[in-house]
């Protein structure tokens, strides 16, 4: 509830407005008023700060039990508030309906002789709109050109040496085995070779971001031609 006076005709909630605060922004909260009675309750919104919010709707009736939910928004503001601090707020009045009356009218809120009149004030904060995230983003670790590069050659050597193995391997005679033995060793020993590459210039490559070395471009651009030249050797 709110900071409530006599009359407690309704339970409001919240009991402080939150907007949420983005700069040239309108920003809008919600508020729930529910009757507590079994009698028709009529409310009204007010504020401090008439034209900063806009309240829909500032007024109306309520059944016994019946609940209704006011919007508050707030115009978009030019420049950050100091400390994120906010001294707006609010008030909602609340009164028994008189019998027989049809529509609302300024007077039922006139504080008279006998009448009861509820009041609850409602505080209004800032909360931030987009946090900043505490753990900062760091690049995926397949992302490089390098690396994309050098998965596409090694796939392409082992591709060829598989299609030399199926093109081979289910007509060859004894006598040719010798030769194929030592086919299938060179390949071995270039696909060993290509990832032991892959992995020296992942490390290179990491390295260079890491401490941001000035030559880069040159630098990869030999060992992108180092590698060329490796695996056009060994799938010959």
């Amino acid at each position: 509830m709110g900071i409530s006076g006599p009359g407690d005709f309704l339970s409001i909630h919240p009991t402080e407005l939150k907007f949420p605060f983005e700069l040239r922004k309108q920003s809008s909260c919600s508020l729930q008023l529910t009757n507590r009675t079994d009698q028709y309750i009529a409310f009204k919104v007010k504020t401090t700060n008439p034209r900063k919010y806009s309240v829909r709707p500032n007024a109306g009736v309520i059944r016994p039990g019946a609940i209704s939910n006011v919007t508050v928004t707030m115009q978009a503001h030019k420049e950050m508030p100091p400390d994120m601090q906010c001294k707006d707020k609010f008030l909602v009045q609340s009164v028994v309906m008189p019998e027989g009356a049809k529509e609302l009218n300024q007077q039922m809120f006139e504080k008279e002789d006998g009448k009861v009149i509820g009041e609850s004030k409602l505080r209004v904060a800032y909360i931030p709109a987009n946090p900043p995230s505490p753990v900062p983003e760091e690049p995926e670790e397949d992302s490089s050109p390098i690396s994309s590069m050098i998965d596409d050659e090694v796939k392409s050597s082992e591709h060829v040496s598989r299609t030399f193995e199926e093109s081979t391997g289910g007509a060859s005679s004894s006598e040719d085995w010798p030769m194929i033995s030592k086919l299938m060793e060179e390949k071995t020993s270039a696909t060993q070779q290509n990832q032991k590459l892959y992995l020296e210039l992942e490390k290179t490559r990491k390295e260079i971001l890491r401490n941001q070395v000035g030559r880069v471009s040159l630098f990869i651009a030999l060992l992108i031609g180092l590698v060329g030249v490796l695996i056009g050797y060994f799938i010959r």
